[in-house]
């Protein structure tokens, strides 16, 4: 059962991937201001990096049963590393790094990274599957 769950969490984050590229293409802008809002509040911090968690632990579970298996778990261990690296680093520091990539991504760019996006979600499901 636990890992009937994990692998439709791996295939929902793929989707999620997947949905963000169509985010950076059509609306960059956008995306623009939701990286910004990285680590701009107590509340916005911490639910992103626990909704981190939920697919790091399910890349790790799944790992076994995918088609690249040291794949998903490096990726899986890796979220997991960082995210829980993010709940010691202070919030302000989180935000000023959110806000300095943002800067540095201009919405051009998001367009240009998306396809990106779009592969990578694709290949978490396929090889999720």
């Amino acid at each position: 059962m636990i890992l009937e769950i994990a692998k439709w969490v791996v295939i929902i984050f793929g989707i999620f991937i997947i949905f963000a590229g169509f985010v950076m293409l059509f609306a960059p802008k956008k995306a623009r201001i939701t990286l910004r809002k990285a680590g701009s509040s107590n509340l916005i911090n911490y639910s992103e990096i626990t909704i981190r968690l939920i697919p790091a632990i399910a890349l790790i579970l799944h790992a076994d049963y995918s088609k690249f298996p040291i794949a998903f778990s490096v990726f899986g261990w890796v979220m997991l590393i960082t995210s829980l690296i993010l709940y010691v680093v202070p919030r302000k520091i989180h935000h000023k790094f959110s806000m300095k990539s943002a800067d540095i991504l201009k919405p051009l760019y998001f367009q240009l990274i998306s396809p990106f996006a779009f592969l990578f979600g694709a290949l978490i499901i396929y090889t999720a599957i």
